[in-house]
């Protein structure tokens, strides 16, 4: 009994650990969601010039310059990732922002993570 105990105890913690939420976004994972969700508008770089941005009354947010301006959480700092990640599930309008930001809330949590570490990718 001790035997097992001593196998499956760290066998149980590692996977314990490895399927916990330490695991780091998936910044390819994002690119797929953004090309097919995001492109139309921000552009296939990130820029604010895609197809549809163009008559987007403000444009489309610029991923590859500045910092995020919206502090969704509300706990004082700005431009977090979990402040990206509201938005983005949300829409920006929720947050004072331009109503031309569509929610995606049918996005995962895992998914939404993804799409961060993505479009924090673009920013040169």
């Amino acid at each position: 009994m001790t035997l097992l105990l001593r196998l499956y105890v760290p066998a149980a913690l590692l996977l314990a650990l490895l399927a916990g939420p330490g695991w780091a976004a998936d910044a390819a994972a994002g690119k797929a969601s953004y090309d097919i969700l995001c492109t139309a508008c921000h552009g296939a770089t990130g820029k604010g010039d895609g197809p549809a941005g163009g008559a987007l009354n403000p444009a489309p947010r610029d991923f590859s310059v500045g910092d995020f301006k919206f502090d969704a959480d509300k706990n004082g700092t700005p431009g977090e990732d979990i402040d990206l990640k509201l938005v983005i599930k949300d829409g920006a309008a929720a947050y004072g922002g331009n109503p031309s930001m569509a929610p995606w809330a049918i996005l995962s949590d895992e998914d939404l993570d993804n799409m961060v570490a993505y479009v924090r990718s673009l920013k040169e």
